[in-house]
């Protein structure tokens, strides 16, 4: 017998939402476990799903206690995890799905989050391919501390404006209140300057190329696992140059790096482009932005790279003697992409049985699951699927075995869809005796995506595999691009925009107005300017707001 379990607890606002209340009923479930020795993750997954906007009051103690105590008793014989349907409530599918996939816990600072090795593992994927990458591009990774003297932040007038109601100050000490405050590390632009201007002399010492893999701490007021965290880990390049070209270059190299990894590695079709005054970065001339739909249509922002001109060098007096013996500043920029873009892989490509991981990402590429009935039967099939595992692995496939038994193969199938893993590989004992196995796709899903018959000959086996893997992100780029294409509305009035923004979709068109205007579509449709794409249409163009000329168009939309 299938026992649904429904789980009601009450809202974990302390934990993750500052000003909202919420009740999550967890509908039918879409996963179900016969054992009740792991109960954990089910619990972790309303304790998530519990935290998501809604408007009636939280259950009492008393309340929970019972329906605890009910969801104990059924698991002793069937424990069921549960996700929320995306259609039906896409913040209560995220967080179940965070839950559920153990990719994360919350941490006991409200706001915090433990990510899990199955998480980080995927953070480990973005950190290998990033740093070939700077690498490549002549970048050195180094490590600042992450405590700042006050006075560095508040030396740069717009970057203190702009990151002071995001700090966590230190007042204290060794039990001692401290001469300084200090910040602790919410991005390190001020103390990179601080070096930098004790390392650079001439014009020999540029162009400098570095980047630290740290910790952020930004003291946000309301938060979502991954997504905006008090604690975050993040990269952050920091580089000086001797003139404006330059830097202006590094910039667009290193956007240009970011976009790349996001389309060939994470399949998330980004648009990137330049942020408006508004939007750039606190201290930046210029900053330049990937900007990706996520499932429900919000914008997130996957990574950015900032031209930083000479603010922070005039501040610190960060200078160089130029090749003709005058004292010059250094012409700067910053960049950095963060957990946020596990996030991103989370909402662009998961539906309602859980993760979909694009294979260059994947912790799991293949997971192979054994079959039988019969004791007999154990000894030949696991035989066979250990060799097709050792096939795997020495091919490069990053594959994993799983030959417990105390799970049943129903339960293995759903667990593993759940995490993601592109590829299934299901070996029972006639396939044994025929020398195949069954091959199941995670992006296609039922019958269609199940393939029989593959032969077990090692070159056979790789060479279908690696294709299939070459389908699948192929396959989830087209499908993100499909998406994102679809749910942007070219517009040509203000009108128009407000009606494309009430629909969830983002909407593009030429803007040539004012800052305050751009405020006032803030403030009246909750959306903000993306972007302007470095993608633009050829001809003249009339702003959507003034009816001016306007040379270039933006894409407006609401955003994480």
């Amino acid at each position: 017998m299938v026992v649904v379990a429904s789980l009601r607890l009450p809202s974990l606002t302390s934990l993750f939402f500052a000003s909202s209340r919420s009740t999550h009923r967890a509908p039918a479930a879409l996963f179900r476990r016969r054992h009740s020795s792991r109960r954990q993750p089910f619990l972790a997954a309303a304790k998530f799903s519990a935290q998501s906007a809604a408007s009636s009051p939280p259950e009492t103690t008393e309340e929970l206690a019972v329906n605890l105590k009910k969801s104990s008793n059924s698991s002793k014989t069937n424990q069921d995890r549960v996700i929320t349907p995306r259609s039906q409530d896409f913040n209560a599918w995220y967080l179940d799905v965070i839950a559920n996939a153990e990719l994360a816990d919350y941490g006991p600072v409200r706001g915090t989050m433990v990510i899990r090795p199955y998480g980080y593992a995927i953070w480990e994927a973005i950190q290998d391919y990033l740093n070939v990458k700077f690498k490549e591009t002549g970048h050195s990774n180094m490590y600042f501390p992450q405590f700042i003297p006050y006075s560095f932040i508040e030396k740069e007038a717009s970057h203190v404006e702009g990151f002071s109601p995001e700090l966590a100050v230190v007042t204290i000490g060794g039990g001692k209140e401290l001469e300084e405050k200090l910040v602790v590390r919410p991005t390190s632009e001020t103390i990179v300057n601080h070096m930098f201007t004790q390392w650079i002399h001439s014009y020999r010492d540029l162009p400098l190329l570095i980047n630290q893999w740290a910790n952020v701490t930004r003291w946000e007021m309301r938060t979502k696992p991954f997504v905006r965290t008090l604690e975050f880990l993040w990269q952050e390049g920091h580089t000086a140059h001797a003139t404006p070209e330059e830097a202006e270059e590094e910039a667009m190299k290193m956007i240009d790096v970011y976009t790349k990894f996001a389309y060939e590695e994470a399949a998330i079709p980004v648009v990137v482009g330049r942020k408006s005054r508004e939007e750039t970065f606190a201290g930046a001339v210029r900053t330049y932005t990937i900007e990706a739909m996520m499932g429900d249509r919000k914008a997130l922002q996957a990574g950015t790279s900032h031209n930083l001109g000479q603010n922070f060098s005039r501040a610190f007096d960060t200078q160089f003697m130029d090749e003709n013996g005058q004292r010059q500043h250094i012409w700067q920029t910053s960049w950095a992409v963060s957990t946020r873009f596990v996030g991103g892989i989370i909402m662009t490509h998961g539906d309602d049985a859980g993760l979909m991981l694009p294979p260059k990402l994947a912790p799991v590429q293949v997971v192979i699951v054994p079959i039988w009935k019969k004791d007999d039967e154990k000894a030949g099939v696991l035989n066979a699927a250990s060799s097709a595992k050792e096939v795997l692995h020495s091919a490069g496939v990053k594959v994993k075995l799983d030959d417990s038994d105390t799970r049943t193969p129903g339960w293995k199938f759903n667990f593993w869809e759940m995490k993601g893993v592109p590829i299934r590989i299901e070996i029972g004992p006639r396939d044994v005796a025929s020398g195949s196995v069954v091959i199941s796709r995670r992006d296609v899903p039922g019958k269609q995506g199940k393939v029989f018959g593959i032969s077990m000959e090692p070159s056979t086996l790789v060479g279908y595999v690696k294709d299939k893997l070459d389908e699948i992100q192929a396959s989830l780029l087209a499908k993100a691009t499909s998406f994102r294409d679809s749910n942007i509305v070219d517009v040509s009035s203000y009108d128009e925009l407000k009606e494309a923004i009430s629909q969830g979709k983002w909407a593009r068109g030429p803007w040539s107005a004012s800052d305050e205007d751009e405020a006032r579509v803030k403030e009246e449709t909750g959306a903000t300017i993306r972007c302007f794409p470095f993608e633009q249409p050829a001809g003249t163009k009339t702003c959507l707001m003034t009816g001016q000329p306007a040379e270039e168009i933006a894409i407006f939309a609401k955003s994480y």
